[in-house]
């Protein structure tokens, strides 16, 4: 059956204890693109509704935990098929409150089901352990769950960036409290209730609302094992803050400032300017792990720079769901005046500043589009160099030996990911060593090449702890070491 696309307003609820919960609260949801568009209405919980999901999920958690792995996976995967059947409604209302690209839309949901599948097929690893051997005392080294988990993630690839961590909560016997962005919950708030149905009650839990009014419930809980979050420096160092008045652990994904170091052999044919253009300006710039900083060997500049026009030059703003566009807005008003303040400094400065697309005008005129652009050797003193853009504003920079250029891109406050580009492997490798940061893409950048199986996270300011692979298993459990005592020794 065809699924019909409509821009009815929609309406969520809280999804608590596995019921359907209303709130006296609203969140009115409007699309980027025309701020005057109601795409819905997101219930806006209590802090006491709060309460109440991480209360459920602590009821639930002892008959989930007591399940075996597979059990546990086995339910995941069959829940997740109640996803198959509303994957287009699913990404056209997350277009249309995110102001990304329907095509993105429909991506998030897809990778939202491979590491499902994925965190699912490390079952058999969650309750390995090791033996140390005696005597005088044989050791053995087990992991156990945490408890109560809250999730919280941002608005840019919210189903995606939720199921890094998700799926390996609950395969390893945690139960879950997600609280979906305040600024686009919608469909993740559609997608979890509907994986929820599937569980056990109280096992996964959806609340939405005002951070300031439940924040504090679902972070400074001691009834709460761990929080997960993914967004800004600045509000990773909150969550912190929040979480140390009850030593609740936390694990935390945040911004990047990403190099991206073009060397002399670097291939530079059409495919290699393709990935290297898409992972920069996909989402229109608002991923953690896009190129925010390009550094490019002075004899092969004019050739980055101009294919990379090439490709800017085809930019069409516009909805996300309209036909035809290749960039939706930027999410917020907030984040549009800081990419535009970044790159009129830089003109400011004396930089070479490229923009292209039109503007859109019309229903649209008030919406947070950005005309994306290259920024040309500017000082790297400047912000468009130093701070996360998380727009289409790349600064590119020639360099004339890979040293500089690897001190460069170290000598930032991040540490996400960064990548090398070149036809030596074994240059690649050993540039890769030097760069700071938690992952390094070979040829390729972004979220389209990442090795779903491993381990991700940032160095240094952007974040603490892993996410997806066996460390993702292992960041959802403790150790817990039993000694028995095997004779060799006498007590006195």
């Amino acid at each position: 059956m065809t699924q019909q696309l409509t821009d009815q307003m929609i309406r969520t609820d809280l999804y608590i204890n596995g019921a359907k919960e209303s709130a006296t609260g609203e969140l009115n949801i409007n699309n980027p693109a025309n701020p005057l568009e109601t795409v819905g209405v997101a219930a806006a919980a209590s802090r006491g509704q709060a309460l109440d999901a991480v209360a459920a999920a602590k009821a639930a958690f002892p008959a989930w935990s007591a399940l075996e792995p597979a059990e546990r996976a086995r339910q995941l995967s069959e829940g997740i098929k109640a996803l198959d059947a509303f994957q287009k409604e699913d990404a056209h209302l997350l277009s249309r409150e995110n102001g990304k690209v329907l095509q993105e839309g429909l991506v998030d949901l897809i990778v939202f089901n491979i590491r499902v599948q994925l965190a699912c097929g490390l079952a058999d690893k969650v309750n390995q352990t090791s033996v140390l051997a005696g005597p005088p005392t044989e050791t053995v080294v087990e992991y156990k769950p945490l408890g109560v988990v809250t999730l919280i993630v941002p608005f840019n690839w919210p189903l995606a960036i939720l199921a890094a961590s998700l799926p390996y909560a609950l395969v390893t016997g945690n139960t879950v409290v997600v609280k979906p962005p305040p600024s686009a919950p919608l469909a993740t708030t559609r997608v979890v209730q509907r994986l929820a149905q599937t569980l056990p009650p109280g096992v996964l839990n959806v609340i939405t609302g005002e951070d300031t009014e439940i924040g504090d419930a679902l972070i400074a809980n001691e009834d709460v094992a761990k929080v997960c979050f993914t967004g800004s420096v600045g509000g990773g160092k909150r969550i912190m803050e929040m979480a140390s008045r009850t030593l609740t652990r936390v694990a935390l994904e945040l911004g990047g400032n990403d190099p991206a170091l073009i060397l002399p052999d670097a291939e530079l044919d059409d495919a290699s300017l393709d990935r290297l253009f898409h992972g920069t300006y996909d989402t229109t710039g608002q991923v953690c792990m896009a190129v925010k900083r390009l550094y490019v060997h002075r004899s092969r500049y004019q050739e980055v720079v101009d294919g990379l026009k090439s490709r800017l030059e085809n930019t069409v703003l516009g909805r996300g769901t309209d036909v035809g566009t290749t960039m939706g807005p930027l999410h917020s008003p907030l984040q549009k005046s800081l990419v535009n303040e970044l790159v009129e400094e830089a003109r400011a400065s004396g930089a070479e500043v490229l923009e292209f697309g039109t503007l859109p005008e019309g229903d649209l005129i008030a919406g947070n589009f950005v005309r994306p652009s290259l920024v040309l050797n500017p000082d790297p003193e400047l912000r468009i160099v130093t701070a996360e853009q998380f727009g289409p504003a790349l600064p590119v920079m020639a360099f004339d030996e890979i040293d500089d250029a690897v001190t460069a891109a170290n000598n930032t406050w991040a540490g996400l990911c960064a990548s090398v580009w070149t036809r030596d492997e074994t240059k690649a490798r050993s540039v890769a060593a030097r760069l700071e940061a938690g992952y390094i893409f070979h040829n390729a950048h972004g979220p389209a090449w990442l090795d779903q199986r491993a381990p991700f996270g940032g160095l240094k300011s952007s974040g603490m702890g892993r996410e997806m692979g066996i460390e993702g298993l292992r960041e959802f459990m403790d150790t817990r070491s039993i000694g028995i005592n095997t004779g060799g020794f006498e007590v006195h």
